[in-house]
């Protein structure tokens, strides 16, 4: 059975891979194992992948909303653009959460030039830089040019002291961090300078995925309860990841969501944050 790509590559059908992502989501294997069937019995030759995950997202609602959240989570992350700007504060919680201090948006004078700088994190007194390189279209890599450019710009930063952290810093350390992937090419060179990369898949046991599910970082986007303008409204108030509405639900309320629905709301959050 061949299947479309978002790309538009036509590939063989993998049920192996399909199953593989929907027990990451949480359900038990005998529901996956039900879902699996229906799908199977519904695709046809050239249907895209797409609409396979539409139809796996929608079934796993029927069981769970938090299964759905967490097989949306990729989707969930390319919510938070389309500008970037809140895929940069994600990123910064990140961190966060692994006990750096952090700070987002500063404009830094290098050397050279002057630099804004997505994320600055530091812990251990070793300051670092992050990057954040957003990308709306599923398939869009960064390629050897991102870190070449970025590597350019740390250099022009590292050699002077800022007002960061405190009056005196020196930045030792760069992070590029982006939701999709990295080429080999960039991973290579990235190496090679000392550049640190993080992606959807990469590092293969440390990238955003398994911070996610390691963690409970799932950003706001992801809840299946909640309709697009209200997770806008929640970013916009720097509600960013779910647990935070769990410790201030006060939020639901301030942006007009009734109380039943903010029940629903919480319980959803609650079982998504809770899954280990």
């Amino acid at each position: 059975m061949k299947v479309v790509k978002h790309s538009g590559l036509i590939v063989e059908f993998n049920p192996v891979k399909l199953k593989i992502s929907l027990l990451k989501s949480g359900a038990s294997s005998k529901v996956v194992d039900g879902i699996m069937k229906q799908i199977e019995g519904e695709i046809y030759e050239g249907i895209t992948t797409k609409q396979i995950y539409k139809m796996a997202f929608s079934l796993l609602k029927k069981i769970a909303n938090s299964h759905a959240a967490r097989y949306n989570l990729r989707e969930a992350i390319r919510l938070l653009g389309p500008a970037g700007f809140f895929f940069e504060k994600y990123t910064a919680r990140l961190f966060a959460s692994e006990n750096y201090k952090t700070m987002t948006n500063r404009n830094l004078s290098g050397k050279c030039v002057t630099h804004e700088v997505d994320v600055l994190v530091k812990k251990n007194d070793r300051i670092a830089m992050v990057e954040c390189k957003f990308h709306m279209g599923r398939e869009a890599a960064s390629d050897v040019k991102v870190p070449m450019y970025i590597l350019s710009r740390f250099n022009d930063l590292k050699d002077k002291k800022h007002r960061i952290f405190t009056d005196s810093d020196s930045i030792s350390h760069c992070w590029i961090v982006t939701n999709n992937r990295f080429t080999s090419d960039a991973v290579d060179f990235a190496k090679c300078t000392g550049l640190n990369l993080l992606s959807w898949n990469y590092p293969p046991k440390d990238n955003l995925k398994t911070k996610n599910d390691s963690n409970g970082l799932y950003p706001i986007t992801c809840l299946t309860t909640l309709a697009l303008a209200e997770k806008d409204k929640l970013l916009i108030l720097d509600i960013i990841l779910v647990k935070e509405i769990i410790n201030n639900p006060d939020f639901l309320e301030k942006i007009g969501i009734s109380p039943n629905r903010i029940k629903n709301v919480l319980r959803e959050a609650s079982e998504l944050c809770s899954y280990i």
